[in-house]
């Protein structure tokens, strides 16, 4: 059965953070498991939608693993590109909650409802969605359903990166 979601055009400048020198058109294999989708059902490219929204989840991924940040880089900040896709508007409370969803928080104890929805997104036709990050609130993320691996024609990377090589001021509003 459909989800009640309305769909939405985004497109212009997206951020993502990759490890100093990585391709950004890589993909793992197999693909990993994420908010919004598992690896094994449908891959997805996250994209944020500032440069704080990136160091800000950058920053949440690293304290649930422990890691300290320096030990972490250097990183290559991309910017990438989106032309005109429709997606899944999960922008605000009242879209989550027509699918049954909060806004997301840091960590991945409800992953498992996110990644119903998202997956039902897929099998609905929906290219991708774009919702609140779960690090910044105020940030947005795109999540872009990758059908065999492939990074869709929507998303390009803009050459050449940004190299980061210290760790970059913690965003504010931050949640870990």
């Amino acid at each position: 059965m459909a989800l009640d979601v309305e769909p939405t055009t985004t497109g212009g400048r997206w951020y993502r953070h990759t490890p100093a020198g990585a391709d950004p058109l890589a993909r793992p294999s197999p693909p990993d498991d994420n908010r919004w989708q598992r690896g094994h059902v449908i891959d997805a490219l996250y994209l944020c939608d500032t440069e704080d929204c990136v160091w800000a989840e950058w920053y949440r991924h690293l304290a649930e693993r422990g890691v300290p940040p320096h030990t972490a880089l250097p990183r290559d900040l991309w910017t990438y590109k989106i032309t005109a896709v429709t997606l899944a508007d999960l922008r605000t409370t009242s879209g989550l909650a027509r699918v049954g969803l909060t806004h997301p928080a840091p960590g991945r104890r409800d992953w498992p409802a996110f990644q119903a929805v998202g997956e039902q997104l897929y099998r609905d036709g929906f290219t991708g969605l774009i919702a609140p990050s779960a690090a910044p609130p105020q940030n947005l993320v795109l999540c872009v359903f990758l059908a065999d691996q492939r990074l869709p024609d929507v998303a390009t990377p803009r050459h050449p990166p940004r190299r980061v090589r210290l760790p970059p001021p913690p965003p504010t509003r931050m949640r870990t």
